[in-house]
């Protein structure tokens, strides 16, 4: 009986999340026939707007995977994301050099910029979890020094890396059809669900978020949890960033995840998923990021520029954030009431 009741929430809790990236999606069908034409381009690469828009959602749905289990465990987030990306890329570029070779094997280089940035992640946790910060605050330290921290490693300098295989995270194998990210993104998505689900993990991320003092008593060990949370959001920061920096073969300290913690933070909320922490839903999140990127994408097709997006996709995020308020929802509830009421004594009056 309880899992018929906890299937029939989560359907419901990913009702509104695909009603939203369906409509963005007949929109798009409407403005653009072609949208969901997908072809082969010469060097056998699937390429079209629904490629496009998984691709470039990798390192979206990559954030909102680890942002899901921060907001799950101290219903907070981690505002620091994008710049430990940057952070990441920096590390991993510094040590790959900027030669015709790599100066150091090409894996130790990427297991040290996510290590760097699983570093970060725990620093988070440590400050949340331990210190009693508010996460909002404690992030906000590396929010503001992580490019900082960055440029420092670069010595303010853009890295290039000149060695092909570089690329290859960021764009396409070689004989494969689909880019690479995409299957990265897959991979994330796929273990931390697994992770969460055939474990008892993720029951004890939300017991945590939803009383922490309480499952401290029955014996779970909060401030580990939160702090283990905060760490694998740095872990999958450090992944995004990876495939950011290989996208463009180069570290921007500046530019690197900027102004993706926002987009993150928002896929969570997107995806039906409370702030206040508790229940999650994993999979609602990655629709959340696939949304958020259908809509820039859309947007990009219909001819708005990259200054004026901010504003349109505010514009729309309100409507599909509200479409989801249970204020509003009961709003409309009680006011279809009122007129079933005052059409019936109208009746009974005549």
């Amino acid at each position: 009986m309880n899992s018929q009741i906890v299937k029939k929430v989560t359907k419901y809790r990913l009702f509104w999340p695909l009603v939203c990236l369906f409509a963005v999606l007949v929109v798009n069908l409407i403005r653009t026939p072609d949208f969901f034409n997908i072809s082969i381009n010469s060097k056998g690469v699937l390429y079209g707007y629904l490629i496009d828009i998984i691709n470039r959602s990798s390192e979206l749905i990559i954030l909102a995977a680890g942002m899901t289990v921060c907001v799950a465990s101290s219903a907070g987030t981690d505002i620091s994301v994008g710049s430990v990306m940057a952070v990441t890329g920096a590390v991993t570029c510094f040590l790959l050099g900027t030669g015709d070779a790599y100066n150091i094997p090409y894996v130790l280089a990427v297991v040290a910029g996510i290590l760097a940035a699983t570093a970060c992640g725990a620093w988070n946790g440590f400050l949340v979890a331990k210190m009693k910060i508010q996460p909002m605050v404690a992030t906000l330290i590396l929010f503001t020094a992580g490019r900082g921290i960055a440029q420092l490693i670069t010595g303010g300098n853009i890295l290039y890396i000149k060695v092909k295989s570089f690329k290859y995270l960021g764009s396409v194998l070689p004989g494969v059809p689909l880019p690479t990210p995409i299957f990265v993104a897959a991979a994330v998505v796929l273990l931390t669900s697994l992770l969460l689900k055939k474990s008892a993990i993720g029951m004890y991320v939300q017991s945590v978020g939803i009383n922490a003092k309480a499952s401290k008593l029955i014996g779970l060990n909060s401030t580990l949890i939160i702090f283990l949370t905060y760490a694998f959001c740095g872990l999958c920061s450090g992944i995004a960033g990876t495939i950011a920096t290989s996208r463009i073969y180069s570290i921007d300290a500046n530019n690197v995840g900027l102004n993706l913690e926002m987009d993150a933070i928002l896929a969570v909320a997107l995806g039906g998923n409370s702030l206040a922490g508790g229940k999650f839903s994993l999979a609602g999140s990655v629709i959340g990021a696939v949304t958020i990127q259908a809509l820039s994408t859309s947007l990009y097709s219909m001819g708005v520029s990259a200054d004026q997006l901010p504003v349109y996709k505010a514009i729309v995020v309100i409507i599909i954030v509200s479409l989801q308020s249970k204020q509003l929802k009961k709003f409309f509830k009680n006011f279809s009431q009122k007129q079933k009421i005052s059409g019936a004594g109208e009746k009974v009056t005549q």
